[in-house]
């Protein structure tokens, strides 16, 4: 197998839609004569707002989300294939935090729902609600991609290892988890969440952050990695905004299983017999 080169935005979203879509649009079409065949951008692309009344205006339906249909344009101008990380997207009663995969024709070949919502109260006083504004979705999500069978996730999800399980029990070699990671939470785990997962699937995981402090006034961990099946770091952007490249083999995927099949040595756990 030939390896395929990725782009990752590592981005400080602000309350702008239309300026997040410049810095989407741009970077679409940077990563695209850089000679990647794919181009990740985290969670929440296309607005970072937590004062929830200023965001409410941008909020709106996916067909009328103007940030999806500018990189929906620039994915086929270019000709890359996009993963929208996630966009918050007005929903019947609550929104949802949607990730979408987008091909070089611009048409949308996957949706994702974030299944697991941030509601936490963390030592430093930050508290976080996520589900007063969002709804949970129902499905996990593979995609065929150019980069290989994408398994779909965001941010929270990463501390759920049944999820990743499923995803790569569908065939996934390859997993997404694209963030807005806190940084007291960051500093902590993320680095040793994302190689458990790509360890335990004997996949690649490709994890595009946010990074900095953002208009609404918070502050996010930053360091967008590229983790190998073996768990080896191979692209860590640490605090840089902007884009970075890695090579996506394949066959590592096919090596590592095949000495370790974790995948094939997987047992559905039997209900747990409590005794007093």
């Amino acid at each position: 197998m030939t390896p395929v080169k990725i782009a990752i935005l590592q981005m400080t979203s602000g309350i702008d839609p239309s300026a997040n879509a410049e810095t989407l649009v741009s970077a679409v079409h940077a990563a695209a004569k850089s000679g990647a065949a794919m181009l990740f951008t985290p969670e929440m692309s296309g607005l970072l707002d937590s004062n929830r009344e200023r965001a409410r205006p941008h909020i709106v339906a996916e067909e009328e989300n103007a940030v999806l249909a500018a990189v929906q344009a620039a994915a086929r101008d270019a000709g890359i294939w996009v993963h929208v990380g996630s966009l918050a997207l007005k929903g019947p009663e609550r929104s949802f935090n949607r990730g979408f995969v987008i091909s070089s024709d611009g048409s949308i070949r996957a949706r994702y729902d974030k299944l697991h919502l941030f509601d936490v109260d963390l030592p430093t006083g930050e508290s976080w609600r996520e589900s007063n504004a969002y709804v949970p979705g129902s499905n996990s999500v593979v995609a065929q991609t150019p980069i290989g069978t994408l398994g779909m996730t965001i941010c929270y999800d990463v501390r759920f290892p049944a999820l990743f399980q499923a995803l790569s029990g569908a065939g996934a070699n390859v997993i997404s988890v694209p963030a807005a990671f806190t940084v007291p939470s960051g500093e902590a785990h993320w680095h040793v969440l994302l190689r458990a997962r790509a360890i335990e699937n004997a996949c690649w995981i490709i994890a595009a952050a946010q990074s900095g402090t953002h208009e609404d006034g918070r502050s996010t961990f930053g360091h967008s990695l590229v983790i190998d099946p073996w768990g080896r770091v191979v692209l860590d952007m640490k605090n840089e905004v902007g884009l970075g490249f890695a090579e996506i083999d394949l066959a590592q995927v096919e090596d590592v299983r095949s000495r370790i099949p974790v995948i094939s040595h997987r047992r559905s756990i039997p209900f747990v017999e409590v005794r007093q």
